[in-house]
């Protein structure tokens, strides 16, 4: 798949009453005065030079479901993600559409460059899980009086957990936007699997999911569009194409190919 093109999802062919869409986000286009300077970052980063080109085009469409964004560091996964759940109006540093902390602006200028074509039937509610900044989003929690324990009391996995439970996939049917900024980070291989049972949960009552991950387990998820960023900008990929998987399969298999060329 060339640079910066993509299939349209799934799920988000056909002919269906457009006043029917309930996507947080249908597509996503670049503002017609956005200062974008293609020599100067983030502009620089492959992935997000295609997805503006992709904006620029058509707009980028996003599906009904889960769509992973996978990548090795640096391939510009959190710049987008962070760029979109901006531009969707979530709080930069991570938390609900109710709020969340902010304390100094560290992110790109990509969020201020993309405008969001919501659907007409779109929940409101939204929440933005993003690793690096959860310790503020913590304290937050604690400074507002939230009911529940103390994230901070947690380990990390058991705080992830908690949020999983609490904000993305209560009992209640919340319907909405999650962006999740890799997500296992902290979790067991256990842990990894019940939140693919609760991302099958959520999509299925129509929670809209973008999710940036290093997770082999995360994105197995059977019927989820899996998009692969590198130096060739973005492509769509299968789970059994993703060089994630493959790279984990060639190790686990025989870990001295790879050890022998790391240790004395």
């Amino acid at each position: 798949m060339s640079r910066g093109t993509r299939r349209t999802p799934a799920d988000a062919r056909g002919g269906a009453d457009w006043r029917s869409d309930a996507r947080p986000i249908r597509r996503v286009h670049v503002f017609d005065d956005a200062p974008v300077d293609a020599a100067e970052w983030p502009a620089t980063i492959p992935a997000v030079s295609a997805f503006l080109e992709g904006c620029r085009r058509a707009g980028w469409e996003f599906g009904h479901g889960v769509t992973f964004l996978v990548g090795e560091n640096g391939s510009g996964k959190s710049t987008l993600l962070e760029g979109i759940a901006e531009a969707a109006g979530l709080p930069a540093e991570g938390g609900s559409t109710n709020g969340g902390r902010r304390t100094a602006r560290t992110e790109s200028p990509l969020g201020e460059w993309l405008r969001v074509e919501r659907g007409p039937r779109a929940s409101r509610w939204g929440f933005f899980l993003r690793a690096e900044t959860m310790h503020g989003y913590f304290s937050y929690l604690d400074g507002i009086g939230a009911p529940g324990p103390s994230m901070h009391r947690l380990s990390h996995g058991e705080a992830f957990n908690e949020l999983l439970a609490e904000k993305l996939d209560p009992d209640r049917s919340v319907t909405g936007l999650a962006v999740l900024d890799e997500p296992e980070a902290g979790l067991s291989f256990q842990s990894q699997l019940s939140w693919v049972g609760a991302l099958d949960r959520m999509r299925r009552r129509g929670t809209q999911v973008i999710c940036a991950t290093h997770s082999p387990i995360l994105t197995s998820l059977p019927g989820a569009e899996i998009l692969e960023l590198g130096d060739w900008g973005i492509r769509e990929v299968g789970w059994e194409e993703l060089e994630l998987v493959q790279h984990h399969r060639r190790y686990l298999a025989a870990p001295d190919r790879y050890l022998r060329h790391l240790l004395e």
